[in-house]
């Protein structure tokens, strides 16, 4: 599907605080990356922290002064289109979302919105993202799309995509383990017949670690978070793990059996070594491990954040955080049908091999 324009091939940079980490932005802003290159774009990554072509110092989150202009200019000077994931949608650094509206007027950009500032109670009195006749704005669900109408803003909803596979395993209803999964079971010090429950969150108060603790704890599990504390939520955490009701592991273990290099451990080898998903959040612009806890072939314990009914509205048969007792009783008869309609859902709706068609759709002319 090329987006050639003549005979030149257009270069297109993809713009943030950090990227090539493992938090969602980060995430979601290579899926782009390689469905803008499916397109036929060169492409290359800016960002002020992360594993990018091109750092900017005063681009990342929390920067006091803001980046350089002339350096900036200079990192945006050769991109016919840029793609801004995440950094004019919250006002995690003020300056740069300034600098960086006013460096891209006139000029053909994405603005890629996973949050909006209104989502956030401490930035509920910013206004809404800038806006400019040559940009395309995109949202990840209806509901920010929905929002920014309301507030003159056009967009269009272009959902998160996963790698989903053609079938759930046969054996074992799809919860069978992949060697990898055990390693890290072993790893973990949890025998083969215990489950777990994993939360494969950042630690932080939107996340709900406290339901996922109870939830596990009804299921007779270990409790699994696999992210840090950040924003200060370290000594909250320490308190809930010290008062917790069930097992807990925090972090990732390590192992010699994993699938990454050198054998460490992966997140899909975490996704193999767990019996339930949970996902207890109270606000989430998407929550990933929605989806991936399907193209994992994992039931999906999910709290009631509202972009969680928008996507269960496509199909999915998940559990609620006061569903748990309809949990257990398929971890005792696991029931490889649930498993198999949520990913034929997930293929339709969401699948990774759609994203470059649906992004064509939505960029502006060059």
């Amino acid at each position: 599907m090329p987006w050639r324009y003549g005979r030149c091939i257009p270069t297109a940079a993809l713009l943030s605080f950090r990227l090539g980490g493992t938090d969602g932005v980060a995430i979601e802003a290579a899926k782009w990356q390689h469905a803008l290159e499916v397109l036929d774009f060169d492409t290359y990554t800016v960002a002020g922290d992360g594993t990018v072509d091109v750092t900017v110092p005063g681009l990342g989150i929390g920067a006091i002064d803001g980046p350089d202009h002339g350096a900036l200019c200079d990192a945006l000077s050769r991109a016919d289109l840029v793609v801004v994931e995440n950094l004019c949608s919250l006002p995690l650094n003020p300056a740069a979302w300034e600098m960086v509206a006013r460096i891209l007027a006139g000029r053909p950009a994405v603005l890629h919105h996973h949050d909006l500032p209104w989502q956030r109670a401490q930035f509920s009195t910013y206004p809404p993202p800038p806006d400019d006749g040559r940009w395309r704005h995109v949202t990840i669900n209806e509901l920010s799309r929905n929002e920014l109408s309301s507030r003159g803003i056009s967009a269009t909803t272009v959902y998160n995509s996963f790698v989903v596979p053609n079938e759930v395993p046969e054996a074992g209803g799809g919860l069978e383990r992949t060697s990898a999964g055990d390693a890290v079971r072993m790893a973990l010090g949890i025998r083969p017949s215990e489950r777990i429950v994993l939360q494969p969150t950042r630690a932080l108060a939107r996340k709900n670690v406290r339901g996922g603790m109870t939830a596990a704890a009804r299921l007779g599990a270990t409790y699994w978070l696999l992210g840090s504390p950040e924003d200060g939520y370290g000594p909250e955490l320490d308190q809930l793990v010290a008062d917790a009701p069930c097992p807990v592991v925090l972090g990732v273990p390590t192992t010699n059996g994993g699938s990454g290099p050198e054998g460490a451990m992966t997140i899909d080898d975490a996704y193999q070594a767990c019996d339930v998903v949970a996902l207890p959040s109270t606000w989430e612009g998407f929550g990933n491990p929605s989806l991936e806890s399907v193209t994992h072939c994992r039931p999906l314990l999910i709290g009631p954040y509202p972009v969680a009914a928008e996507l269960a509205a496509f199909g999915f048969d998940w559990f609620a955080l006061d569903d748990v007792d309809r949990l257990d009783a398929w971890l005792t008869a696991p029931d490889g049908g649930l498993l198999a309609r949520n990913l034929a859902v997930a293929r339709a709706h969401f699948s990774l091999d759609d994203l470059p068609r649906r992004i064509a759709a939505v960029l502006p002319a060059l």
